[in-house]
């Protein structure tokens, strides 16, 4: 699994994460990953939990959840303007 930790990284003002979902293949690697992010639909496919905003506490591993996906089906939006 990828680390995404940066030491002295400024913690953006606002993070939100999208789902491409017609490139969701139903890895589930993100739910693996953030479970408190992410679940499954009935076809195996990434459902986001909640708005999609991404609070400081899970911010890292919303990060690897979008590393970790082989399909580049997540996108994080960091900062002000997320």
């Amino acid at each position: 699994m990828l680390s995404v930790a940066r030491q002295g990284a400024r913690m953006p003002d606002e993070a939100r994460i999208e789902v491409v979902e017609d490139r969701c293949q139903g890895h589930s690697r993100c739910v693996a990953i953030a479970p408190d992010l992410f679940d499954c639909d009935e076809l195996g496919n990434v459902v986001l939990l909640g708005d999609g905003r991404v609070s400081p506490e899970a911010l890292e591993r919303a990060r690897l959840a979008v590393l970790n996906c082989p399909e580049r089906a997540l996108v994080l939006r960091e900062g002000g303007g997320a």
